[in-house]
């Protein structure tokens, strides 16, 4: 899963970056409206945490925007203003929760896990190709209901593709879903995590394969 960190002290978001990627979450970090307004239009995250006090206005002008484009993103406000009226402000523009500073990483990650786990307006929250099941909610790969373990990199991979199971993924698609905005990217380093991901999904016996489009990127489809 990918989050979009809006925080403009440096320290605070370093330190949330690393708790979230602990966690296994790829981290896209910006500090401006500005800035986070083109990464959501890149579609760089599946949910906001977003501070309310940045250099070019109050986050919650963001949340207007976002919910026309994206009504279905959780957004968890996370800000110094932690009066009774900030927060019902907040939740009434339409975040998902809102988190006053300072706060236990440990209730922001519970915080993340309850937001994904409500009903939304997007899609169906499981997708399935051959024996593979995946579960959007949870990053769960299940193959003849048994639990694949995979380790992170491989699992944002197949959440990518399975996304667009049938269709082509291009390459930068499947690096911006896997890496964040910081992250330095070998030019061989996605081929390795698919090569290992395909071996693993054999042996589970999903009954998939992930074919490379040479010059494109890669096609998720049931055998011939």
């Amino acid at each position: 899963m990918r989050i979009l960190l809006i925080e403009d002290e440096m320290e605070m978001a370093a330190a949330l970056r690393t708790v979230l990627e602990r966690e296994g979450y790829v981290v896209n970090h910006v500090a401006s409206l500005a800035d986070a307004r083109e990464a959501l239009l890149s579609g760089c995250g599946d949910l906001v945490l977003l501070d309310r006090t940045l250099p070019d206005g109050d986050g919650l002008s963001l949340l207007a925007e976002l919910r026309q484009g994206n009504p279905g993103m959780p957004v968890i406000v996370i800000t110094a203003r932690g009066d009774v009226i900030d927060r019902v402000s907040g939740l009434d523009h339409g975040a998902d929760d809102y988190l006053a500073k300072p706060f236990a990483m440990e209730e922001m990650l519970a915080r993340i896990r309850a937001v994904r786990r409500r009903p939304t307006t997007r899609p169906s929250q499981q997708v399935q190709l051959g024996q593979l099941v995946y579960d959007l909610v949870n990053s769960e790969a299940i193959v003849a209901g048994k639990r694949l373990d995979l380790p992170r990199r491989e699992l944002l991979v197949l959440a990518a593709l399975m996304r667009r199971r049938g269709r082509t993924v291009q390459r930068g698609a499947l690096e911006d879903a896997v890496y964040g905005f910081d992250d330095e990217i070998q030019s061989n380093t996605l081929d390795s995590h698919i090569s290992r991901l395909r071996r693993r999904l054999a042996e589970a016996g999903a009954e998939v394969e992930i074919h490379a489009i040479r010059g494109v990127g890669y096609l998720l489809c049931q055998p011939a």
